[in-house]
């Protein structure tokens, strides 16, 4: 890892949109510009278990 690297660590209960939410910040900072990588976790969330999604982004390198 690298000092330009940011990790992301959302988390929440089943049903608030964790997945969602990381779903959108992910593919907005694809956009700007970045590459992002993202890992989740919801199997209990649909008996209102613990959800999280991890993303790592960092600032793609373009070779000159």
């Amino acid at each position: 890892m690298n000092d330009n690297t940011t990790n992301v660590l959302v988390v929440g209960v089943g049903g608030q949109g964790v997945i969602l939410a990381s779903d959108i910040m992910s593919e907005v900072f694809m956009q700007a510009g970045y590459d992002v990588k993202k890992s989740e976790i919801h199997g209990m969330a649909m008996r209102g278990g613990i959800v999280s999604s991890h993303f790592r982004l960092a600032r793609r390198f373009t070779p000159h």
